[in-house]
């Protein structure tokens, strides 16, 4: 019987701590969607008035309140199963991308701006917002680099 060499030992523990970690970020990037959704839909009146008091998105700020909500469940649900992890990942970096330019811009343009984020996260400065998107996009942007090595590595080893 041949034991693993150290290197090897080394490989595998090197690669569960690789994935490991992708599923812990994936699963705190399912808890940001789900609770900013949830937090939305419980408070949903105050969510569509602080889309209504922003001029861009009054037109459409009862069509949003669901649309947000909806579009964070969903990309949430992609995360979960495996095989549709890392679309949901793209999408996750995609719409915390969307929401941080939106509040930059509204930044710049509106002086007073309400925040609509709901729950917790609604109680941090604009700063503060945008720091903690960006950094979600990065954690996400490591749970994507995870993925793609580990498959590259997967794929090389069956070649």
């Amino acid at each position: 019987m041949q034991f693993p060499t150290t290197t090897s030992r080394r490989q595998k523990n090197l690669h569960l701590t690789a994935r490991l970690l992708s599923e812990a970020i994936r699963l705190l990037c399912i808890f940001l969607m789900c609770y900013t959704a949830f937090a939305k839909l419980g408070d949903h009146d105050r969510f569509v008035f602080d889309l209504q008091s922003v001029s861009l998105v009054r037109p459409y700020a009862l069509a949003l309140s669901w649309a947000v909500p909806a579009t964070e469940l969903a990309i949430a649900a992609m995360m979960l199963p495996e095989a549709t992890a890392r679309k949901g990942l793209y999408a996750f970096l995609g719409l915390m991308g969307v929401f941080t330019i939106y509040i930059a811009c509204m930044l710049i343009w509106i002086p007073k701006l309400p925040c609509s984020c709901g729950g917790a996260v609604s109680k941090l400065s604009w700063t503060q917002h945008i720091w903690f998107n960006l950094a979600f996009m990065a954690l996400a942007t490591l749970a994507l680099g995870l993925e793609i090595f580990e498959h590259i590595r997967l794929r090389h080893r069956h070649v």
